[in-house]
């Protein structure tokens, strides 16, 4: 079979990844089916052989001095170093054995140095990070002057454009060494240990000597071979023999697409295969757009999008009046299991602290907690994540935009707007909702641009004038945040202050698009600075509204009635058998149906977050059958007027 793909005019090949589950096999020297738990057996037997020679791997060569040869490229005689990690290792001379009396092959070394390798080249820019922030050590690490930024920067490979919030967090962990030993840290190797090694098989550093895979003919299933042990500590390589797993593909994976051997992972008691696949889609454009939708970030309203246009005169206008992607209920929801997290971890460090043996049934009680509660935090922001990307791509397809414009928040940090504006600013998921944007994207050809946030919210999208926020559009002399006023007064702007920041995003993005360039360790778009030609430029033009000047009849006058007849029944329900006593008859709207699942409030506070978790929390969402759709709610596209519909006022039967 074939790895290339062949790809026409205008494609480009993309890489995904998608998930699916190993449940049985067929153990191919013997015949013998193997059930779920044996297939868990024999895979755990050789991730702990891999998971243990990773181990002694990275523990031989975790210093700053085989990181930086490793990082270097080139070997002692100036050769380029291979891109697969487990070459690269191997030219370098660093192998491994396994335990005396462990008969292992060469792919299974292979995969442990695969794993170690990846996990060194990572740490390097961690690494050089750490340097740079110890080199311009300031001397009040909570607050830096200008220069200071501009030394660490300086310091930094790439510090020009590396977010503050990750000098931040580098120089919290600085600091935090400091109080515990007196002293600063030498090198990242001395502020972090050695990785935990992952329970995994890297199947991509291997041939068909230990692993293969290969689609069936209906295309919905795949054949998984691997020579796996027979028992958790071979003797010799007759205790390695093939096993064939099905594997069912998600229907994400194209029937064109070709599939690569998987990364299988052992969690939660089972066999996870991360599959690899390759199909055509249509190229990215970095720039020659003409329609592009805008997304602002918000809390209450987590993204406000809306698509404008860019005219050959130069004019950008908006595409309507955009829409909005509200999830209170969901961060009202994820805030609760934050404060249950944090009881059970003070729980914790109390019974720690008494060190009493007695407590170690309850210690392991609230452990057992401490995940669940973990894994629903994580499942919760992954649905919001993966729920808030489809949607607005939904937005770019149903506007016909082929670019999505993003605010680069990535420096943003919650401080110093109070602990619960704080703590719902640090729950907000923007990276994995940028992420999943990009994926979805990406399958359809729509490019996605990061754009930076400065004075999106700040200035008028219709001429750039410094905006006056207040409260509400009924309270113009009350100071808020909300509503947005120009005071131009040639202007006269004012509207949402969310809706505003998704027109300049998108005229920036629109007038930028010259500018952007593509990042080379994540391979995403970026626009990095403003150029205040291009900003005087990015404005959005006003259309004015247009009325129609021939007022003459097209048709007949419908009639209007100020009470219209209720809807009734137009024709006597059919005959049917005699009912029982007090039962309604036909034609009417039953009385035992049971009530439907309550929808949330349309306009939820801001205050929604804060609801007060003394009482019991009564769910009203997944009990009632609606699910996370009860607390995540989306205003359709209106990009242009509906049509007027002609059958409002005809009546139907009941």
């Amino acid at each position: 079979m074939s790895r290339k793909l062949p790809l026409a005019e205008g494609e480009a090949s993309r890489t995904a990844c998608a998930r699916a589950l190993i449940r049985s096999g067929v153990d191919e020297k013997t015949g013998e089916v193997l059930t779920d738990a044996a297939v868990l057996e024999r895979f755990g037997w050789c991730v702990d052989l891999v998971a243990e020679l990773t181990s002694t791997l990275l523990a031989e060569h975790w210093n700053a001095a085989d990181v930086n040869v490793l990082a270097s490229g080139v070997d002692a005689g100036g050769r380029r170093l291979p891109s697969n990690a487990w070459m690269a290792l191997r030219r370098l001379g660093w192998t491994v054995t396994p335990a005396e009396g462990v008969k292992v092959n060469d792919r299974i070394v292979r995969m442990a140095q695969e794993q170690a390798g990846r996990a060194l080249r990572s740490v390097k820019w961690r690494a050089d990070v750490a340097a740079g922030v110890l080199a311009a050590w300031p001397a009040d690490p909570g607050k830096r002057t200008r220069e200071e930024w501009d030394a660490v920067r300086d310091a930094v490979p790439g510090g020009e454009h590396l977010p503050s919030s990750v000098i931040r967090s580098r120089t919290r962990q600085v600091v935090s060494f400091e109080h515990r030993h007196g002293r600063l840290p030498s090198d990242v190797f001395e502020l972090e240990g050695e990785p935990r090694v992952a329970r995994m098989l890297l199947l991509a550093a291997c041939d068909r000597q230990q692993g293969a895979i290969e689609r069936t003919d209906d295309g919905r299933r795949a054949l998984l071979r691997l020579k796996l042990p027979t028992r958790p500590s071979p003797q010799k390589y007759a205790d390695w023999t093939w096993v064939a797993c099905p594997v069912t593909l998600p229907p994400t994976i194209p029937a064109n697409a070709v599939i690569h051997l998987p990364t299988v992972r052992i969690a939660g008691g089972k066999v996870r295969a991360d599959l690899a696949y390759t199909h055509p889609v249509p190229k990215t454009r970095r720039s020659g757009h003409t329609v592009a939708l805008g997304v602002d970030w918000g809390l209450n309203t987590l993204l406000s999008v809306g698509a404008a246009r860019l005219h050959d005169d130069g004019r950008i206008t908006a595409l309507g009046t955009g829409a909005q992607f509200r999830a209170s209920g969901v961060l009202a929801k994820q805030y609760r299991l934050r404060r249950i997290f944090e009881r059970l971890h003070a729980k914790t460090d109390h019974y720690a602290r008494l060190a009493d043996p007695a407590l170690d049934g309850r210690a392991g009680v609230l452990a057992e907690e401490i995940r669940r509660v973990s894994e629903r935090r994580s499942h919760l922001n992954d649905a919001l994540a993966r729920g808030a990307a489809r949607w607005a791509v939904d937005q770019a397809i149903a506007a016909g935009a082929t670019v999505i414009y993003l605010e680069d928040l990535r420096s943003m940090e919650a401080g110093g707007m109070g602990r619960t504006h704080n703590t719902r600013l640090s729950q907000t998921v923007r990276g994995q909702i940028a992420d999943r944007m990009r994926h979805l994207a990406a399958e359809i050809g729509i490019a996605v641009v990061t754009v930076p946030p400065r004075n999106t919210s700040k200035h008028c999208p219709h001429c750039l004038a410094p905006l006056r926020h207040r409260k509400a559009p009924d309270r113009p002399s009350v100071s808020g945040w909300k509503w947005a006023i120009c005071p131009n007064t040639e202007c006269g702007w004012e509207g949402d202050r969310d809706q505003g920041a998704w027109r300049r995003i998108a005229a920036r993005g629109l007038a930028h698009q010259s500018k952007t360039a593509v990042e080379r360790s994540t391979g995403a778009m970026v626009i990095r600075s403003v150029v205040d030609t291009m900003e005087a430029k990015a404005v959005i033009t006003a259309t004015p509204k247009t009325s129609r000047t021939d007022r003459s009849k097209t048709g007949p006058t419908r009639p209007s009635t100020n009470r219209p007849a209720p809807r009734r029944r137009g024709v006597p329900s059919p005959a049917r058998p005699t009912p029982r006593a007090g039962q309604r008859p036909g034609g009417h709207a039953p009385t035992d149906r049971t009530r439907l699942p309550r929808a949330a409030h349309r306009h939820q506070g801001v205050t929604t977050i804060n609801t007060p978790t003394t009482s019991r929390h009564r769910p009203q969402g997944a009990a009632l059958g609606a699910g996370f759709h009860l607390h995540a709610h989306a205003s359709p596209p209106r990009w242009a007027e509906p049509a007027p519909d002609l059958t409002v006022r005809m009546g139907s039967l009941s």
